[in-house]
């Protein structure tokens, strides 16, 4: 599992942009995110291998991320992809909460 979160790491590395106004950690982020994963847990591990933080932390930042101008800019089809599934589960829950169908 060692090699993969190398492997990982150096991919993530690789896509930095020095020209961004973003930086490092945001835009490995935003790389992050452009990744799919096949196993349950994987991008938790991942998270935790590659960032030295939670789920719940990186969650954190990553919604505040999403928010910049900065981010849009950098990545504007991940970005708007991002905001548009948090709004779907807000709306899901919303709904949940108030006992009505989405």
């Amino acid at each position: 599992m060692a090699g993969s979160a190398e492997a990982r790491k150096f991919a993530l590395d690789a896509e930095l942009d020095s020209s961004s106004k973003l930086s490092e950690r945001d835009q490995k982020i935003l790389a992050l995110e452009r990744q799919w994963w096949k196993y349950a847990g994987a991008k938790e591990q991942a998270i935790r291998e590659l960032f030295d933080m939670s789920a719940t932390q990186y969650y954190q930042i990553l919604n505040a991320l999403i928010d910049t101008e900065d981010a849009l800019a950098h990545d504007p089809i991940l970005v708007k992809r991002l905001r548009r599934l948090r709004t779907s589960r807000q709306r899901t829950r919303t709904a949940r909460r108030l006992g009505t169908d989405t």
